[in-house]
């Protein structure tokens, strides 16, 4: 009996049935263009028999190839072009190998666990080798590097925090997802889009114009602490809610 593979149409249009609900926080780049570019690159994956691993293995290999390049080459114009690139690709793909898990149901703990080590290494990376780059390449005073590393801590601190919250909200039977049929309200991914990781890869078109982009980035690092400070206080207290027995 010949099994016949799915065209690719077929697959996306899969793809988009097996979509899992949107975060109740989640940015608007991340939540409107990246699942909708990883649900494309994901049916290409699926094709090719790609696994989920090997999907969250070529994130791994676009995001860091573009974080490398911050290191290591001169601000320019084409290279920010490269690395908005690679790091957008490498975020879409970040999004498909969850989606060919749920596709192929091969999704595993193992699987989980390497797609966030991956995700805790590049947002702890990305600002690092911004800053050797700007104390390598240009003049820029060093008190500006201070934003960077700032960025370096608010990240990891940001993502731990959500991903435990979002643990422990698990553990107690919290769904994170929104109501009302799983759509999370618009306004609120569009408020939060400073903090969208999407975004902070779109803002590296502007390495070239490197003033417009230190001004741009600056923003974004500002939003991103200023969202965790405020977040922070929110997570805690619902945690320590969670501990308490019902009334």
């Amino acid at each position: 009996m010949t099994v016949t593979t799915p065209s690719y149409r077929e697959v996306v249009r899969e793809l988009a049935g097996a979509q899992k609900g949107a975060a109740r926080g989640a940015p608007a780049y991340s939540r409107f263009v990246n699942r909708k570019l990883g649900r494309l690159l994901a049916a290409w994956a699926y094709r090719q028999g790609l696994t989920p691993n090997a999907v969250t293995g070529l994130s791994a290999l676009c995001t860091f190839a573009g974080i490398a390049l911050m290191a290591t080459v001169a601000p320019s114009a084409w290279l920010g072009v490269g690395i908005a690139a690679l790091l957008v690709l490498g975020y879409a793909l970040d999004s498909a190998d969850g989606q060919v898990a749920r596709l192929t149901g091969t999704g595993s703990p193992a699987g989980e666990w390497l797609d966030h080590v991956v995700d805790a290494t590049k947002i702890s990376t990305m600002p690092l080798a911004l800053a050797i780059g700007l104390y390598r390449f240009t003049d820029v005073p060093h008190a500006l590097l201070l934003v960077p590393a700032l960025h370096a801590v608010s990240g990891a601190v940001y993502f731990f925090a959500m991903i435990l919250t979002e643990q422990l909200r698990r553990a107690h039977g919290v769904k994170s997802v929104a109501p009302t049929g799983g759509r999370a309200p618009w306004l609120r991914s569009v408020l939060v889009i400073p903090t969208d990781y999407g975004v902070l890869c779109l803002a590296f078109l502007l390495l070239g114009a490197l003033p417009v982009f230190l001004t741009v980035y600056t923003a974004i690092v500002a939003a991103t602490t200023l969202f965790l400070l405020l977040a922070a206080v929110k997570w805690f207290r619902e945690i320590r809610a969670l501990g308490r027995p019902a009334v």
